[in-house]
C-alpha cells in the first residue's frame, strides 16, 4: 500500500509517517499542497491523506476543497481521506459530497487512523480491480469463437503439435507464413491453451499503425500529450496485462520503432506518452509476419537483437498448396459456416469441383478459399456447386497461367503482382473492392501496392 500525506504541520507529517510506515509499503509526506500535481504525475497512491486547512486559510477548509477537486480532476479514481483539526460536520459532509472517501480528526488515535486508511485502501483496490476487469472485458477476444485450425495433412498436424508444446510455457513465439495461412488463428490457439487463457488476448496490426501514433497505440498517452490527445488512452501493452499481446505484421515495423519495442521488451515496462509514470508489464508476446524475417535481418531491415527477443520459438505455417488433402475438409467447414450465416441449405461439392479447387494454387491461401466459397454459396442457387460457380477463380487461374508462360516465370511475387493489378483494373482502382476480391485487408493491400510499386 502506497500512501501520500499532505499537511502543512511538520509534526503531524512525521508522526503519521512513523506510525503508518509499519503498515504500508511506502509513505510519502509533503507540506506544500502546490506539489500535489507533480506527485500524482510521478506515482500512483492507494490512499491520499489531505489536510482540510493550510496556512493561508486555517479554518474555512476552502484550500482543502480546492486541492480535493484538483486531485480528483487529475486522478478521478483517487481515494482521498480529509484531515481536519475542527470537528465541523458541514465541512466533512461537503468534502464527502465533493468526492472524499472519509475524514479523520486530529489529534487522532492511531488505531482510528489505521482503520480509516486500511478501509480506504480496500476501496482503492476494488476500484483498480473493477477498472482492470472493464479493460479486460472491452478488449478480450473470445478465442473459442475465433475459429479452429482445421486439417488432417501432415504439415498442419506438425503445427498443432508445436502449439501444444509451447502453449503452456511463457515463451515468446514468432509465427511465419504467407498471407491468409491463419497466423492469428494460431496465436489465438496458443493463448486459448495457455495459463493466461482467462486473461485478455489483444491483437495489433503493426502494419496498419501510423508512424506518428506508434507509441500512443502501444504504450498509451495522457490527456494533452499531443494535439488530438483529448483524453487519457490505455496502450495495447497495458490492455494485455497478464494476458497475451499479438503483434501481427511485425516485419513491417520501421527500425526506429523496432528500437523502442526492444527497449520495452527488455525492461518489461512502458511509459505512456506525456507521462513520467513507469508501468510494469506482464504479458505473453506472440508476433507474426509474412516476410522472410531472417533475410530482412541479413539486409539490415530488421534488428537481429529484436529477432532474438521475439522468436524463442518459431512456428512456420504451410501455404494451402502444401496441405494435401485439407481443401475438401476446409471447404465443407466454410460452406456449413456460411450456410448457417445466410440461412441457406449447405450445398455439396461435386468431385469435379473438388478436383478444380485442389488444383488451384490459392495465392491467398485459406483466406482466399474461404472468400471463394462464401461468394459461390451466395451466387449459386444449386444444391451442388460446380466449377462454373467459381468462374472468378477459373479466370484468374487461366490468366495467371498464360501470363506465367508468356514471361517464362512462375515466381509467386510476379503472380501476386499480376493478380493485384487485375483486381485494381477490374474495380477501377477501388481499394476496398480490390482488397475484398483478393481476400486481403485494405492495410495488407496498401503494403503490397507499395512493395510492387503499383
Amino acid at each position: 500500500m502506497r500512501v501520500l500525506i499532505v499537511d502543512d504541520d511538520e509534526d503531524i507529517l512525521l508522526a503519521a509517517k512513523m506510525f503508518l510506515k509499519k503498515h504500508c509499503k511506502e509513505v510519502v509526506i509533503e507540506s506544500n499542497p502546490k506539489k500535489i500535481p507533480f506527485l500524482l504525475n510521478q506515482a500512483s497512491y492507494d490512499v491520499i491523506l489531505l489536510d482540510m486547512n493550510f496556512t493561508e486559510d486555517t479554518t474555512s477548509g476552502k484550500e482543502g476543497f480546492f486541492w480535493l477537486e484538483k486531485i480528483l480532476e487529475q486522478t478521478p479514481k483517487a481515494v482521498v481521506v480529509m484531515i481536519t483539526a475542527y470537528g465541523d460536520v458541514e465541512m466533512a459532509v461537503k468534502a464527502l459530497k465533493l468526492g472524499a472517501t472519509d475524514f479523520v480528526l486530529k489529534p487522532w488515535q492511531n488505531e482510528k487512523l489505521l482503520a480509516t486508511v486500511l478501509s480506504a485502501a480496500k476501496l482503492s483496490n476494488s476500484y483498480k480491480e473493477v477498472e482492470s476487469l472493464q479493460k479486460t472485458n472491452q478488449h478480450l477476444v473470445e478465442t473459442l469463437s475465433g475459429g479452429e485450425i482445421i486439417g488432417e495433412s501432415k504439415a498442419i498436424q506438425q503445427v498443432l503439435a508445436m502449439i501444444e508444446k509451447v502453449a503452456k510455457t511463457d515463451a515468446n513465439v514468432l509465427i511465419l507464413g504467407e498471407n491468409g495461412t491463419g497466423k492469428e488463428l494460431v496465436a489465438k490457439a496458443i493463448h486459448r491453451y495457455s495459463l493466461r487463457a482467462k486473461e485478455a488476448f489483444v491483437s495489433v496490426d503493426m502494419g496498419a499503425i501510423s508512424e506518428n501514433l506508434f507509441e500512443s497505440e502501444l504504450f498509451g498517452h495522457k490527456k494533452g500529450a499531443f494535439t488530438d490527445a483529448k483524453e487519457d488512452r490505455t496502450g495495447r501493452f497495458e490492455l494485455a496485462q497478464k494476458g497475451t499481446l499479438f503483434l501481427d505484421e511485425i516485419g513491417n515495423l520501421p527500425l526506429t520503432h523496432q528500437a523502442k519495442l526492444l527497449a520495452v521488451l527488455q525492461n518489461r515496462q512502458i511509459t505512456p506518452v506525456g507521462s513520467n509514470k513507469v508501468i510494469p508489464i506482464d504479458i505473453r508476446l506472440i508476433c507474426a509476419t509474412n516476410l522472410d524475417i531472417h533475410q530482412a535481418v541479413a539486409e539490415g531491415n530488421f534488428r537481429q537483437d529484436l529477432l532474438y527477443r521475439i522468436n524463442t520459438v518459431e512456428i512456420h505455417l504451410p501455404p494451402l498448396r502444401e496441405r494435401a488433402g485439407d481443401i475438401p475438409i476446409l471447404a465443407k467447414h466454410f460452406l456449413q459456416k456460411y450456410a448457417k450465416k445466410y440461412h441457406r441449405p449447405t450445398p455439396k461439392l461435386s468431385a469435379e469441383t473438388i478436383a478444380f479447387l485442389e488444383n488451384y494454387p490459392f495465392p491467398g491461401n485459406v483466406r482466399e478459399l474461404e472468400h471463394a466459397l462464401e461468394r459461390a454459396l451466395i451466387m449459386s442457387d444449386s444444391e451442388t456447386l460446380s466449377p462454373d460457380d467459381f468462374f472468378f477463380l477459373k479466370a484468374t487461374k487461366t490468366s495467371t497461367f498464360n501470363n506465367s508462360l508468356a514471361t517464362s516465370t512462375l515466381n509467386l511475387d510476379d503472380v501476386e503482382k499480376e493478380m493485384i493489378q487485375k483486381a485494381l483494373d477490374k474495380y477501377n482502382g477501388n481499394i476496398s473492392k480490390a482488397a475484398k476480391e483478393l481476400g486481403l485487408t485494405r492495410a495488407s493491400l496498401y503494403r503490397r501496392l507499395e512493395k510492387y510499386g503499383l
